[in-house]
């Protein structure tokens, strides 16, 4: 009995060293979201995506916040998080730090088009991306796809070298957090998705009702879930099946969809985001 308290005991600490909590090989489902929101709406809004998700697959469903964007990728990468929302940046970043392991399942309809609004106060006189030449600028996360790369993207496009044509940058954190900034003068413009932008318009938010459109991108692929390495076909083809089944007519699975700002969900590829991984690339984010 002494043996086989010790084997136990030696089996729990290899499996704590390794990342890898006991119980996950029972029947918990890990799940987390890079942090482009506050944690409290982050929370509110998983809440019934978890308890619907519970009930589909007969897993235990457990979100774990984290406090950046790296954390998400480190989490899929050594077995910590089963499952992530993941902005398209991360999703390249994921896939990359796991040799193309983690796997994206899902995206809302929304993510095929997805876009960035540049912002301003409501009161500035810049009529164009040119007029911001000189001021200062706030992106949300560094790692962010719609808050940082692609506007950033789409600044160099437009001719602007926000390293050289901005009198400072700075990084909000979080796209709601850039809206704080640029509405209360930290900033002179600012870039977030136009998916929180949208959401705080409508719950009118008075940081919100400080500035105004000045711009928005072309359309790019964003959000996904995806899962780590390695896991059980048979969670992943759940998983799949209950995102896919959401079906906004049904009462309930109407408040799910609500919550996620999306429409539906579709099946989505690693592929749709190769695009996200050469914008990096020509930002020089990634080598």
């Amino acid at each position: 009995m002494k043996r086989q308290f010790l084997q136990s005991t030696l089996l729990s600490l290899l499996l704590l060293a390794a990342g890898v909590p006991s119980h996950a090989q029972g029947n918990v489902l890990r799940v987390s979201a890079i942090p482009d929101e506050a944690p409290t709406e982050l929370q509110r809004k998983f809440k019934p995506l978890g308890e619907y998700l519970k009930k589909a697959t007969g897993l235990d469903v457990q979100f774990t916040p984290v406090t950046d964007y790296a954390a998400v990728v480190e989490g899929l990468a050594t077995n910590k998080i089963d499952l992530a929302w993941l902005g398209g940046f991360t999703f390249v970043q994921a896939r990359l730090r796991t040799n193309g392991g983690a796997e994206p399942l899902v995206q809302r309809a929304e993510d095929a088009v997805f876009t960035s609004k540049f912002i301003v106060p409501t009161d500035s006189k810049a009529k164009t991306l040119a007029d911001l030449k000189g001021g200062t600028f706030a992106f949300g996360s560094p790692s962010s796809t719609s808050g940082s790369l692609m506007p950033r993207y789409f600044l160099m496009q437009a001719g602007i070298n926000p390293d050289k044509d901005f009198k400072t940058v700075a990084f909000s954190g979080a796209h709601d957090a850039t809206v704080a900034f640029v509405a209360s003068g930290r900033a002179d413009a600012g870039a977030l998705n136009a998916s929180v932008w949208d959401k705080l318009v409508e719950q009118k938010n008075p940081n919100a009702a400080k500035v105004r459109v000045l711009a928005t991108t072309a359309t790019y692929y964003d959000y996904n879930w995806t899962v780590r390495p390695g896991l059980d076909p048979a969670v992943k083809a759940k998983l799949k099946e209950a995102f896919l089944k959401l079906d906004a007519t049904q009462p309930e699975d109407k408040e799910v969809l609500a919550l996620q700002r999306a429409t539906k969900f579709i099946p989505t590829q690693s592929s749709n985001y190769d695009g996200i991984e050469s914008a990096a690339k020509s930002a020089g984010l990634i080598k």
